[in-house]
């Protein structure tokens, strides 16, 4: 299990702009050849973004990119039609496939924080597909299978516990406040990287919520 701080993202952005962006993997002006990817997930951003802030018009291909909101409303255009305000307990895809432009803006009248994950598909190439799944329950999980993935969302109490996945890769986000991993313990923003995951179990410290990624292919 190798476990990354939230201190330890790359710090990326446009603060004069209201957007701060975390990144917990290699990203843009942010190269590391050592911090590629980690199973499917080849990012895993934290967007902070000031009322009226946004991501203007930009471009996308062969990657999935699911967005989990913190708090906040994320207000998403898309080249396909596609227009949708999404908010916490929502889970957002877009299948950029063979190309595909957006819109990421908050239009709201609070400070949205969202995490936002990459993964590369099995297969480049296809057509766009979008969807947001309201209010996704803990025992549901939401599949990926384009990059072999599925995501589990879990909530903690204090010393409630959660199986992690067992899988090849599991891939732990902690989205709000502490739990208890073989031994660790992580808090907000804090991830961790399991190689081979079997009987683990997340204790929460605090009440707490988990973003789980479970992988069968590197």
């Amino acid at each position: 299990m190798d476990v990354r701080r939230a201190d330890e993202r790359y710090r990326g952005g446009d603060p004069a702009a209201g957007i701060e962006s975390r990144h917990a993997f290699s990203f843009g002006p942010h190269y590391d050849p050592d911090n590629l990817r980690f199973g499917a997930v080849i990012a895993c951003n934290e967007e902070h973004l000031a009322p009226g802030a946004g991501f203007d018009e930009h471009p996308h291909s062969h990657t999935e990119i699911v967005t989990w909101v913190v708090e906040g409303e994320l207000t998403h255009r898309d080249s396909t039609g596609h227009e949708s305000v999404v908010r916490h307990g929502d889970v957002q895809r877009l299948s950029s496939a063979g190309g595909v432009r957006h819109v990421e803006r908050n239009d709201g009248p609070g400070p949205l924080t969202f995490v936002q994950m990459w993964l590369a598909p099995l297969r480049p190439g296809g057509d766009p597909y979008y969807e947001v799944v309201h209010g996704i329950a803990d025992s549901t999980p939401y599949a990926v299978p384009e990059a072999a993935a599925m995501l589990h969302v879990r909530r903690l109490g204090a010393g409630e516990r959660t199986a992690v996945p067992d899988a090849a890769y599991a891939y732990v986000h902690v989205v709000r406040g502490e739990v208890r991993l073989d031994g660790e313990t992580l808090g907000t923003g804090d991830a961790a990287r399991i190689t081979g995951a079997k009987g683990l179990d997340a204790e929460g410290v605090t009440q707490a919520e988990l973003l789980v990624w479970e992988m069968t292919t590197p």
